[in-house]
């Protein structure tokens, strides 16, 4: 076996220009070797922060606090719900904390805003293990979700939900339904799509849905108008907050969505529901009954009409 060790500078370049074969396999194991260094290494001090939470020392309720982005809260309940051990723990919220993205998100520079935290408090609320939900100003906190950003892992790839898990060391089981609404079945008929301008898998194309009867767009407006270049006939219902949504996904016939905020509730309510994988960050993963992801056009074609028959 050929490594990085054996190898000076003067060896890797006529290794380069007379073995390509050889000079692949040395590349692809010292890839694998420096990220095994780097994993080992940011692991040892994450664990070390981990290892100093331990509320256990004291019954539940506890009190937990994350950043957003709004999708990730909702990924990280699963684990929020395992250590509160069904009680109803104390949720805030650290709003305006600085997003990176690559290109436009609703929010601007930032996770998660004052409006945002207005529209995602009643779906909160509204669940059996959450007791208040409030902007996170200092207080004491059990669990603070938002170390899962300082952890050794890959954060473009893998799955949200069980990023959490590990850390936290509890598993439940995604399968089960970790939302719970009252459907509004208004639009019971209707595919519920939603498309973010993130995320956009460039094999899927949205026009062959102009063939169905009634599709109904949820999210953002700009979105909505792009979206409807596509299909004329999609309809656009706003709502007042993130509770009402859910309601309307609850209630639908199908939902479709990309791995945008609309599918992260689709998927904690375990709807009848296909997700558009983004290739280049594969970091949403379908998880039980009725869920369905695709990534090639013909799959996709294929999957609505069977659902939607």
């Amino acid at each position: 076996m050929i490594t990085m060790k054996k190898l000076g500078l003067l060896q890797k370049l006529w290794l380069k220009y007379t073995h390509r074969q050889a000079y692949d396999t040395y590349k692809m194991e010292y890839d694998i070797l420096k990220h095994e260094v780097d994993f080992i290494q940011k692991s040892d001090k994450f664990m070390a922060v981990v290892q100093n939470i331990n509320p256990q020392n004291s019954p539940p309720p506890y009190t937990f606090k994350h950043s957003g982005n709004a999708g990730d809260i909702i990924y990280a309940l699963p684990t929020l719900q395992a250590l509160g051990q069904e009680s109803k723990g104390d949720f805030y919220l650290h709003l305006n904390q600085t997003g990176v993205y690559y290109s436009d998100h609703p929010l601007g520079n930032v996770m998660l805003n004052q409006k945002m935290f207005e529209m995602l408090a009643p779906l909160l609320k509204a669940q059996s293990y959450i007791n208040t939900v409030e902007p996170y100003f200092a207080q004491k906190i059990d669990y603070d979700l938002d170390i899962v950003r300082d952890s050794p892992f890959l954060l473009n790839r893998g799955d949200i939900s069980r990023w959490y898990m590990q850390i936290f060391n509890v598993f439940p089981d995604l399968s089960n339904a970790w939302l719970k609404v009252t459907p509004d079945t208004t639009y019971q008929s209707h595919i519920i799509l939603a498309r973010s301008q993130r995320y956009n898998n460039p094999n899927l194309d949205y026009r062959f849905l102009a063939k169905y009867p009634h599709v109904l767009f949820v999210g953002v407006e700009k979105e909505y108008q792009l979206m409807k270049e596509s299909i004329p006939h999609l309809a656009y219902q706003p709502v007042q907050d993130f509770l009402e949504l859910a309601q309307i996904i609850a209630g639908g016939k199908l939902f479709i969505g990309n791995q945008s905020f609309p599918y992260a509730i689709a998927e904690a309510l375990k709807v009848k529901r296909i997700l558009e994988v983004y290739h280049y960050c594969p970091n949403v993963v379908v998880h039980g009954a009725h869920g369905h992801d695709v990534c090639f056009q013909p799959h996709f074609e294929t999957l609505v009409q069977k659902l939607y028959a």
